[in-house]
């Protein structure tokens, strides 16, 4: 149990350290299944910028999808949390206040990471939604008639989005990433409502907590063939005083196939960590 938690701990944090890289610059070489070439709009080289990106395709968010914010948007606290947490931090309730005096995150450099109780960390517990879009992977869109699978790369989750027409269930079982509903707006808009969350899992990586009547709408919106942005509002009356909202940017990766990436850490070389060696730390 102690290699597999500080294997889980010290892979988040290189998760951590690559996602600066990750949410803002081209997709990395050598990766297989990954080309190294420039984002779409970029040329290689740095020469002039290509050609728009051509018209999205109606109702289709298919393919695999990489966060990368354009210039000017967001900054670097979207590594871990929604919003500036200096100048617009979410507006908490008394409970969530108290809640979130509980967490010791080493995302935001309040902690170590020997010292954090990120459950993520800790335990490898699922990151739950929309936590799971700030872990620095790729994520996949596969739609069905009845249903859109959104596919992310960390720790194989899939999360299944019913298009059939139902409704949200009125007593959703509790889930580490709820229970899924979709439709779509107009010709670029998909939007997906869940409900029926535990209360294992953080918001955020600063340790934000919700209850069993969170509820989160993401707005999927395919501004073009190469780009997607995903409106995220979270709704939790008991922890949240009012809606917490914000946006994520993402670039289609058309040459991209989605890899195995671990909680456990399994795909990194731990066997300094393993045999006590000068990087193990206690």
């Amino acid at each position: 149990m102690r290699t597999r938690i500080i294997g889980s701990t010290l892979a988040a944090a290189f998760a951590l350290a690559a996602s600066a890289t990750l949410f803002s610059q081209a997709a990395p070489a050598g990766q297989a299944g990954r080309g190294g070439g420039a984002p779409a709009g970029q040329a290689r080289g740095g020469g002039a910028p290509a050609a728009p990106s051509p018209p999205a395709p109606a109702r289709d968010l298919t393919g695999v999808w990489m966060m990368r914010n354009p210039p000017g948007k967001n900054g670097p606290w979207t590594n871990f949390t929604y919003t500036d947490p200096m100048k617009s931090p979410p507006s908490l309730t008394a409970w969530g206040e108290a809640e979130f005096k509980k967490a010791r995150d080493s995302n935001g450099g309040n902690y170590t990471l020997d010292e954090t109780n990120d459950p993520v960390l800790t335990k490898c517990y699922p990151p739950g939604v929309p936590r799971v879009y700030f872990h620095p992977y790729p994520f996949e869109v596969v739609q069905t008639p009845k249903q859109t699978l959104l596919i992310y790369e960390y720790d194989h989750w899939m999360r299944r989005v019913h298009t059939d027409g139902r409704a949200l269930p009125t007593d959703p079982d509790q889930l580490w990433m709820g229970t899924s509903v979709g439709r779509w707006v107009d010709d670029r808009t998909f939007e997906v409502q869940t409900v029926g969350f535990n209360e294992k899992t953080w918001l955020d990586r600063l340790g934000h907590a919700h209850t069993p009547d969170l509820k989160v709408t993401e707005r999927f919106r395919r501004v073009d063939r190469d780009h997607l942005e995903l409106d995220i509002k979270m709704d939790d009356p008991k922890a949240l005083a009012k809606p917490w909202e914000t946006t994520f940017y993402y670039e289609n990766r058309p040459n991209w196939e989605l890899g195995e990436i671990s909680c456990s850490g399994d795909y990194l070389d731990w066997t300094q960590v393993e045999k006590g060696g000068r990087d193990y730390k206690r």
